[in-house]
């Protein structure tokens, strides 16, 4: 029940109820019906019988019957019988072959062979003839029988109604829930494309889903302001620290160049600088996914051999894996050509190179790898350091964020892999992230070929 829609739920409930409420309505009525046929055929027994005496007259001691004595009406049979129980006139129904006493007045229902049958018996005094019987015999079973043919044709027509009901309870309430799947689209739409410029606009309705919509759009155009101020607040920060931290630079590189420092000073200046550095770095990247957010920020693409752009990077970075004594191995195909920002393009996998051996284990390896494969240029960065655990693993591509204490480094802010994460993605690309605690990481992007 809880994997089905709203809009399946909502027409299974309106279904079940509008054939509980018919269901309970035929039920009652079929069943006051039945009592108003019997009663009914009671009455038109009765009655007929009555009417019958016009039909019966006498002539110098001889009974006279009307022909019309024996017309069949409404299923009923008339018959006239003497006071000693001898048949005279009239008709008896094919498989009524009992003869009960004659009851004056009284009508009786008598059961005979699995049927049952309505007897109405009526005195009546014939002038010059004496006494004599009227008996007045209809079939119950026949109007019973009747009665279940009309019912047997309504279940017939229940199957029907239900799936008349359901189409029209679908289709209303799919009509209902059309603005919830408008509002549900365009979330999907603003997380697609992280675009909060986006609205439901559902137009004036007086109903709670338009109200939702309605506030779903003020709060959609208050984060919108919030996150532009945000973007244009981190945007105007990163310009103003420019000029300190390259004033803070410069003044390093020139006191490094005084012999008389001492040996300590000069070690607290190199931490300076270092440190300067590493914000230097943290502006420049805060700046590009500024100018990112707020799409500013162009790519200058050129057709470029990007195997070797990879052998290139992966060669630079071989001189800081030696610290570690760390093993780059390449297995680049040669001659892959892609259009790319060739300055982004090499930040990007100076990044994953970056990542790859600030986490990789000492006397560790790196495996770097492009090829192409199925209209896709592969790459991927392959390290056997430390790893990333499965809870931690979605969330490092977001800003500032790091897994634990095991994973923080003086020379990364955070912001590396959400740098790199834009960069894939601003060439047409993916890139993807693969990881077991204690056992290393794999990150691979996918360049499609146009």
């Amino acid at each position: 029940m809880k994997r089905m829609s709203l809009k399946l739920k909502l027409t299974l409930i309106y279904t079940f109820f509008m054939m509980l409420v018919t269901c309970v309505a035929l039920g009652i009525l079929f069943s006051l019906s039945n009592k108003e046929v019997l009663s009914s055929k009671r009455m038109q027994l009765q009655k007929h019988v009555q009417e019958s005496m016009e039909d019966i007259g006498s002539d110098a001691g001889k009974l006279k019957v009307d022909s019309d004595f024996y017309n069949l009406e409404d299923n009923i049979y008339l018959s006239l019988y003497g006071t000693n129980g001898d048949f005279l006139y009239g008709r008896v129904p094919y498989g009524f072959d009992k003869q009960p006493d004659f009851q004056d007045g009284r009508l009786r229902t008598i059961t005979e062979n699995s049927s049952e049958w309505f007897v109405f018996d009526l005195e009546y005094y014939a002038e010059d003839y004496g006494p004599v019987y009227i008996r007045g015999i209809t079939s119950v079973t026949r109007a019973e029988e009747g009665f279940l043919i009309t019912l047997r044709f309504a279940m017939i027509i229940l199957p029907l109604l239900v799936i008349l009901t359901a189409i029209i309870g679908y289709r209303f309430t799919r009509r209902t829930l059309k603005p919830v799947r408008l509002i549900t689209e365009t979330v999907r739409k603003i997380q697609a494309d992280e675009d909060l410029s986006r609205r439901v606009d559902l137009g004036d309705g007086k109903d709670e889903i338009y109200h939702l919509a309605n506030t779903f759009d003020q709060l959609l155009e208050q984060l919108e302001k919030a996150f532009g101020r945000e973007k244009q607040f981190t945007s105007d920060v990163s310009h103003e620290l420019r000029t300190p931290i390259t004033v803070i630079l410069t003044q390093c590189d020139a006191l490094l160049t005084d012999p008389t420092l001492t040996s300590s000073q000069r070690a607290q200046l190199e931490l300076i600088e270092r440190k300067a550095q590493n914000m230097a770095q943290m502006i420049s990247q805060l700046l590009l996914l500024s100018r990112a957010d707020q799409g500013r920020q162009k790519l200058t693409l050129e057709c470029l051999n990007i195997s070797e752009l990879m052998e290139m990077t992966a060669e630079e970075q071989q001189l800081l894996a030696h610290e570690k004594q760390i093993t780059i191995h390449q297995e680049i195909e040669p001659d892959i050509w892609y259009n790319v920002d060739e300055t982004f393009f090499i930040r990007m996998l100076t990044n994953l190179f970056s990542n790859a051996v600030s986490y990789g284990k000492q006397g560790g390896n790196i495996y770097a790898r492009l090829s192409v494969q199925n209209n896709f240029i592969t790459g991927s960065i392959e390290d056997d350091g430390i790893g990333i655990s499965k809870d931690v693993l979605p969330h490092i591509w977001e800003r500032f964020y790091r897994a634990d204490t095991s994973r923080t480094d003086s020379g990364h802010s955070g912001l590396g892999l959400s740098m790199t994460k834009w960069i894939v993605e601003a060439h047409g690309g993916t890139i993807t992230a693969e990881s077991e605690l204690g056992k290393g990481s794999t990150f691979t992007f996918l360049l499609p070929l146009k």
